[in-house]
């Protein structure tokens, strides 16, 4: 059975960096390509970056720049490095696989931007 742990979000202000973290387990990590998503309040769940299982990173225009998407595939981790992050940015995030998320989501991790 498929198990996501995400986490890393907090309260930082906008500017600001977090590092997220996604810990997966009851899969075979390395053939698959990884995504995060997010979820504002009252807005669908978005993809905001996948990486490919040879580390080919594909990012979310609102994103481009400011996030940096990595893995390890020996520890089955997947990372987002945020920076720079705007109130905007605010939402809950979860790792899936991608392009189609088709694991049970995760709890997730609330990132909150605000000053």
């Amino acid at each position: 059975q498929v198990q996501l742990v995400e986490s890393g979000g907090g309260l930082v202000q906008p500017g600001g960096s977090l590092r997220l973290s996604c810990a997966a387990s009851g899969i075979i990590f390395n053939i698959y390509t990884m995504g995060w998503y997010r979820q504002a309040p009252g807005k669908q769940r978005e993809m905001v970056a996948t990486i490919s299982r040879l580390n080919s990173p594909n990012y979310a225009d609102s994103v481009k720049g400011r996030f940096t998407i990595s893995r390890d595939n020996a520890k089955k981790l997947v990372y987002l490095q945020m920076n720079s992050l705007k109130p905007e940015d605010t939402a809950v995030y979860y790792c899936n696989r991608a392009p189609s998320p088709g694991w049970d989501w995760g709890q997730g991790t609330q990132v909150t931007v605000s000053s």
